[in-house]
């Protein structure tokens, strides 16, 4: 005989939230092969997590994948599957050292002077600190990851996975060093990668400036005008370039032009580069600082002159006027002088793409620098051609085009930057012989001299050089070896999710980096989620002060209102916008949950639980809408669409099992004899159990502390573990579904006629039904169950519809659909039984309402909305509006128009039935 269990009256996910997550740690039950489903033997389900930078705490963004990352390692695990998921972080080199750089600055310290080492040893420092908080941010919002298994991009394996792969391009002459055109950022000191750099639309100039032609013919004009965005880069030109074909210039190609303020003059050269039909025709080429003019100057052999610093400045190659001034100083002190000196023609205001540093928003300056590089084309063709074969999957589909674009117009990646914190480059200058050396082991000899006069390269690598090793490094593979434990276990991995804004600086080059070293693609299945926004749909940041911190959501919700929330919203395709209300939903949901699984536990009290019980209609619908139910939320899971699978439970759970079918066994479980409460008792336990093995993935902890206390779960049994509900046949059952509609729509028809005319709950109604055989064979069955959810004190059934009563037959004592109006009653529109027959039904109101109130407040009304019915009719008429309204606009207003003439014809109906 079982006791009551009780359940807090007020729903707090505080406080289990941390015991439970404790639990399911200490039990093992994030590592591999702990779930108990059907499908033990099946090939791994691996995910490896998106790392977060080291650099501070995780952001909502960040909580949005690790949120949809849990449900499908969850929903994969209680299928039996060998479940893993590989947590770690990325040492983010541009980031963390600009926060390091702040902390000292702050100190008063400057890193040049503390030095590299001392400087590499604070940093380590904030990533001791960093990574804490971003373990516990984890598991507060319940990351089911093998924390045994965790990794950083700068730990020592995957460190010598980085050495590994640089020397093995380096043999494959995929890795070259070269003076080149890079991205350059000012601030940070360090070049960037084509992809690292930010294009923002920004209001500029246009100007117009005139270089006088040398030995220009009289009656000629003398000069050519030119138009930039940048004046002060013509100190660094070294051409000026028209089309071959353009003959306003044929005769000037060969020619000299005085290069103003510079003291130099430059050729014209013809080139097919230049569009004819853009200003003036006629183009100033500065190789050094623009890369179309670094390709044009590389085919006419032009002399490369680079005129600024790295740290932005301009440089001793320019006029002494101007050295040391920064760019923008410069533009108008060049600007001021090209006026009095006569070579100004105008200006006009233009809007233009200007390239930003991704990390601290600094306008990028192409400069010329030793850098090494990634050469890509031979790695992208291989990463093309395993799309193409159908080896990666995109979700959704559209991102492949994406994809596709960009490894086709791939540039080479350049590598190196010039920080302290990061993998330095395993490259070793010669001081003696000049030559370099790439080695996998630190080098303190010249192999090609035996000079001890070495050095090592300062710079180190990009970040993303670690990130596009990290599905294999993570796994074991260090050496190039594929044979290692983990690595032959369970790579390649299953699924990558992640945001659509790192395709290129990720997603590409992971598949790249696979191929080229395992010989085979990281993942199968890419799912690319939308970026977090506000309701206004802006991006969240720090400046527009509209963030959200996901522990401040788990602390105000609880982490399952965060994870039920973000699936709810995370359609694929879409961004989410968001703000703090949203996270109600996930809240109210959780809570309901809570209270109809509390409401079951408290009415336990001195039952017991029955061997395969027997099963009622209502029962085997219940099984039959779960049996459903899990068949769809699998077939969501399985494609990554999360909004349906948490839209699925939730009309499962508050719909059929707490609206219908909790409601429907309060009949046997407060009233029935013992033993049918006995036996209703343990199916709604089941019932409960199953539905929660249902729900957990998208709601982990409110279930599983409520399946503890099930007197049907196990001793120490974890729901984390427990298989999940797989689709039967046998429970499927369609009659009793469609026979158990019929009920619902007859309740729903009552319950909605009571609130309409503002009748109290607590007041029993007398209805008359008049059915058609097979619905009459329904409901008499089931008439107490009726009577119990539509709050009826008398069912009266009689024989089925009479023929239509004649158009102009009004008056009381007939109406509905057929038969005679008892009076005093309300005849509900007709309804469809599961025979394809009408019935009618009839609710008694006088007694129970007021119906000369009624009446009124019904006509109130029915004016009311034939007001609103005018004014649509009147825009819907509106030739302007349709004509520049939007399609969907249209048909909303048209929508509305037929709700209204509905509403209108029911109170309508009413009335005549009040008269």
């Amino acid at each position: 005989m079982m006791k009551a269990i009780e359940l807090a009256k007020a729903f707090d996910p505080r406080t289990f939230e941390d015991a439970i997550y404790k639990r399911w740690r200490e039990s093992g039950a994030f590592k591999p092969g702990s779930g108990r489903g059907v499908h033990r033997n099946e090939t791994p389900y691996v995910v490896v997590i998106p790392p977060p930078n080291v650099t501070g705490v995780l952001h909502l963004g960040h909580g949005l994948v690790v949120s949809i990352i849990d449900i499908v390692i969850r929903y994969h695990r209680m299928r039996g599957e060998p479940t893993l998921w590989v947590p770690g972080t990325d040492h983010a080199g541009i980031a963390t050292q600009h926060v390091v750089d702040k902390r000292l600055r702050d100190r008063g310290i400057d890193r040049r002077e503390l030095g590299r080492e001392k400087f590499i040893e604070e940093t380590w420092k904030v990533k001791e600190e960093h990574h804490r908080v971003i373990s516990r941010q984890l598991a507060r919002v319940g990351a089911s990851v093998d924390w045994d298994r965790e990794r950083f991009t700068m730990d020592e394996g995957l460190s010598q996975a980085v050495r590994e792969v640089f020397v093995s391009l380096y043999e494959r002459d995929l890795l070259y060093r070269g003076n080149y055109l890079v991205n350059w950022c000012p601030a940070c000191g360090t070049a960037l990668a084509d992809d690292e750099v930010e294009h923002e639309d920004t209001p500029g100039k246009m100007y117009h400036i005139r270089y006088p032609i040398l030995g220009a013919v009289a009656g000629s004009p003398g000069f050519i005008e030119l138009a930039t965005t940048r004046p002060e880069t013509m100190l660094g030109d070294t051409a000026v370039a028209v089309h071959p074909e353009d003959p306003r210039y044929t005769a000037l190609v060969g020619k000299q032009v005085e290069l103003p303020l510079a003291g130099r003059t430059i050729p014209v050269v013809a080139d097919a580069y230049v569009d004819r039909e853009f200003g003036t025709g006629a183009v100033k080429i500065t190789p050094a600082h623009d890369p179309n003019d670094w390709d044009l100057g590389k085919r006419h052999d032009l002399p490369v002159i680079n005129i600024l610093k790295p740290d932005g400045r301009l440089n001793s190659e320019v006029p002494e006027k101007y050295r040391g001034m920064t760019v923008k100083q410069a533009r108008e002190a060049v600007l001021e002088d090209l006026k009095a000196g006569g070579f100004y023609i105008r200006e006009e205001d233009i809007t233009h793409a200007v390239g930003h540093c991704y990390r601290c928003h600094t306008v990028i300056e192409p400069f010329l620098s030793e850098q090494w590089f990634v050469r890509m084309k031979p790695l992208a063709e291989k990463a093309l051609a395993a799309w193409r074969r159908g080896e990666l999957i995109f979700y959704p589909a559209k991102w492949e085009n994406t994809y596709e674009r960009w490894l086709e117009n791939i540039r080479d990646w350049c590598v190196s930057r010039q920080l302290w914190w990061g993998h330095r480059i395993p490259a070793w200058a010669c001081k003696d012989c000049g030559k370099t050396t790439v080695s996998r082991t630190d080098v303190s000899e010249c192999p090609h001299c035996r000079s001890k006069h070495i050095e090592q390269d300062p710079d180190v690598l990009d970040t993303w050089f670690s990130s596009w090793l990290w599905p294999f490094s993570t796994l074991g593979w260090e050496n190039g070896d594929c044979d290692t434990g983990d690595f032959k276990a369970f790579f390649p991995t299953t699924a990558l999710v992640t945001a659509y804004d790192i395709i290129f600086f990720w997603v590409s080059r992971m598949i790249m980096a696979s191929l080229e070293f395992t010989g085979k693609v990281p993942f199968r299945d890419i799912y690319i989620h939308g970026l977090i926004r506000d309701k206004q749909g802006r991006k969240m940041s720090k400046s527009l002060g509209n963030g959200l911190d996901p522990l401040e959501v788990v602390d105000e919700f609880g982490a399952d209102a965060l994870k039920f929330t973000m699936a709810f919203l995370c359609a694929q395709g879409q961004d989410i916008l968001i703000d703090k209300e949203s996270f109600k939903l996930g809240s109210k949901f959780a809570n309901k949950i809570w209270n109809a699984s509390r409401y079951i536990l408290m009415n336990l009290e001195g039952r017991n639980l029955v061997p395969n019980p027997a099963l009622l209609p209502a029962d085997r619908w219940i099984w039959s809408r779960l049996n459903s139910a899990a068949r769809a939320m699998t077939e969501a899971f399985l494609v990554y669409r999360f909004n349906d699978a948490a839209t699925l439970a939730y009309a499962y759970f508050w719909n059929d099992f707490c609206d219908w079918y909790v409601e429907a066994t309060k009949l046997s479980v407060k009233n029935g004899a013992a033993a049918e409460k006995d036996r209703a008792t343990t199916v709604l336990l089941e019932v409960l159990a199953e539905s929660l093995r249902l729900l957990h993935p998208l709601l982990p902890f409110v279930t599983e502390e409520i399946y503890g206390k099930l007197p049907t779960t196990g001793p120490g049994e974890l729901l984390i573990t427990a298989a999940y509900p797989e689709y039967a046949e046998e429970k499927a059952d369609p009659r009793v579904e469609t026979e158990f509609d019929v009920l619902k729509e007859l309740v729903v028809r009552i319950r909605t006629l009571r609130s309409e005319c503002t009748i109290p709950p607590d007041r029993k109604l007398t209805v008359l039904l008049r059915p058609g055989d097979e619905c009459r064979r329904i409901v008499e069955s089931q008439a107490e169950l009726v009577k119990s959810l539509a709050g009826i004190g008398e069912l009266a059934i009689e024989a089925p519809p009479a023929p239509p009563v004649p158009a102009d037959s009004d008056s009381a004592g007939t109406g509905g659909a057929g038969g005679l109006r008892p009076a005093g009653s309300i005849a509900l529109a007709g309804g469809r039984s599961a025979d394809g027959t009408d019935y009618e039904a009839f609710v008694f109101i006088a007694g129970a309402a007021d119906t000369g109130a009624l009446k009124q407040k019904f006509s109130r009304n029915v004016e009311k909305d034939r007001k609103f019915i005018a004014g649509l009719r009147a825009r819907l008429s509106d030739g302007k509006f349709l004509q520049n309204a939007p399609a969907e606009l249209v048909a909303e207003e048209k929508l509305k128009l037929e709700e209204a003439l509905r509403r209108v014809e029911k109170l309508e109906s009413y009335i005549r039935d009040l008269a």
